[in-house]
């Protein structure tokens, strides 16, 4: 699912990464004004306004310093893994999570699936020991109930239900999508994702140019779908695939889903794509709310329904053809329903990557990713490894052109070129993550996946998947803790200076 930030008024995203959000359940005022004054009426937007708007938000350049990463995992029943979770236990868990006090963003999708979001990170210590921290608060809630993390770009459950009922923001979303087949519920309803944040990079030539950098994502982002396929489809349309979530998000809206044009001046590309795409649904008036994208709780929806216009561009509403004229913020929405590989939102947004297996296995990719863009050597040595596979990525943008479906389908041994782009990307991380502070722990982490599925041609889509194995190991995981916890708490605390092991 798309993952957004606050952005009031004309400053669309006035930050570079993801922020965390306030509680989903407001708390009254102290001092209600019993006549408050209605809130102003937003300003409306002309069509040069809002070209300016887009092309001045989507990539705010400067010196890369910030990363991010929005983790989303299914929820599982340690009992019954392959069964949907009891919606009245699941809703109870992740009402329960929301009160954790988190320091990662914590967020519901439609389906159930529970997203956390790093806060703005100096270092990539900083943001794994942010979200493994928050990972071990929620897993141990869970655990309490009988559920389970798991890591998997799609839910292979069925049937899929959407838990987030009563948002017309939602039931909107729903009825737009289900215009174009059933691939939209199953994207709102049963995927999974990691999605790292890097900063867009220098306003000038070179590996760390903003151009530069858009132009490798998406080349990259080919690699980072082969290396990284967690999600296989043993039957139906995508039967065989290592990545089938790709295949999904290639079936929704025939632009929404799509890269802009990679060879035209970026701002200037992504400006035409925004404002060319449909609307996907339109707001009453008078319910022009900051919307983060990102709430999916559904705690705070409007009250009233939302029109689903058809075949309305958002160039076509500024130039008069919707119910009402307009605003910022109806253009802000607008931005957060565009699903591309590479969002661009004052930083790039890599959305391509599965969920991955593991407790930990979220490490990798964003480790990966952050040394392929930050490290000026290994950014360089990335680029030239991609740059050969431009020919295969062709004219038709990405996730639709040969180079995305191949990898998509069968992840590295898509195609030898693939492959060996990989272990060239993987081995440049290796070097660089060092260079850029990463702990023992992370190195570990890469040099291990890397071993196991890269240099080997193969990734986590080729393992069995076997979610009960994982659910009583975990389950077994989450007990042990909690022992050792309450061990920790009564054991006699060690002298000064003495090694409490000896």
């Amino acid at each position: 699912m798309p993952q957004d930030s606050p952005a009031p008024h004309t400053e669309l995203h006035p930050h570079p990464h993801p922020q965390p959000k306030p509680h989903p359940h407001p708390q009254p005022e102290t001092n209600p004004q019993p006549h408050a004054a209605p809130p102003a009426p937003r300003h409306t937007i002309s069509e040069p306004e809002a070209e300016d708007l887009v092309h001045g938000i989507c990539f705010k350049t400067g010196p890369p310093r910030l990363l991010g990463a929005e983790l989303e995992w299914l929820v599982l029943d340690a009992e019954r893994p392959g069964s949907p979770v009891d919606p009245d236990l699941l809703g109870e868990a992740l009402d329960a999570g929301r009160a954790l006090p988190l320091r990662s963003r914590f967020t519901v999708e439609p389906g159930g699936q529970l997203e956390l979001s790093s806060a703005p990170a100096a270092s990539l210590t900083e943001c794994v020991d942010g979200l493994q921290a928050d990972l071990a608060a929620v897993r141990s809630l869970l655990g309490e109930r009988g559920l389970f993390l798991h890591g998997s770009g799609r839910d292979a459950r069925r049937p899929l239900r959407r838990l987030l009922r009563g948002a017309p923001r939602y039931d909107a979303m729903e009825a737009y999508l289900d215009r174009t087949g059933p691939g939209g519920r199953a994207m709102m309803c049963g995927s999974a994702s990691v999605q790292v944040c890097v900063d867009a990079g220098y306003d000038e030539p070179g590996p760390l140019g903003y151009g530069r950098r858009w132009r490798m994502a998406h080349l990259l982002g080919a690699v980072l779908v082969a290396a990284f396929a967690n999600s296989p489809a043993p039957e139906g349309r995508y039967a065989g695939w290592r990545c089938s979530r790709q295949g999904v998000w290639g079936d929704l809206d025939p632009r929404r889903t799509l890269a802009p044009p990679l060879d035209p001046e970026p701002r200037t590309a992504w400006t035409a794509h925004a404002l060319d795409t449909d609307v996907m649904c339109v707001r009453p008036t008078g319910e022009h709310r900051d919307h983060d994208d990102d709430d999916h709780d559904g705690h705070r929806a409007d009250t009233a329904p939302w029109t689903v216009p058809k075949g309305l561009t958002f160039r076509e509403w500024l130039r008069g053809g919707g119910p009402r004229p307009p605003t910022a913020e109806d253009l802000h929405y607008h931005l957060t329903t565009l699903f591309p590989p590479v969002r661009p939102r004052g930083h790039l947004e890599l959305r391509m990557i599965d969920a991955q297996p593991g407790d930990d296995g979220w490490v990798v990719p964003t480790a990966v990713v952050h040394a392929l863009f930050d490290d000026p050597e290994a950014a360089e040595t990335a680029y030239r490894a991609v740059k050969g596979l431009a020919d295969e990525y062709g004219p038709h943008p990405a996730p639709c052109n040969p180079l995305w479906t191949a990898a998509a389908r069968r992840g590295p041994a898509a195609a030898p070129e693939l492959r060996n782009a990989a272990v060239t990307c993987f081995r440049a991380a290796a070097e660089a993550l060092p260079r850029l502070g990463a702990s023992r722990e992370v190195l570990d982490a890469v040099g291990g996946f890397n071993e196991r599925y890269v240099l080997r041609g193969r990734c986590p889509a080729d393992d069995p998947q076997r979610p009960a194995r994982r659910a009583r190991a975990q389950t077994a995981q989450t007990a042990q803790t909690a022992e050792t916890a309450e061990t920790a708490q009564t054991a006699p605390a060690p002298l000064p200076g003495k090694d409490p092991h000896q």
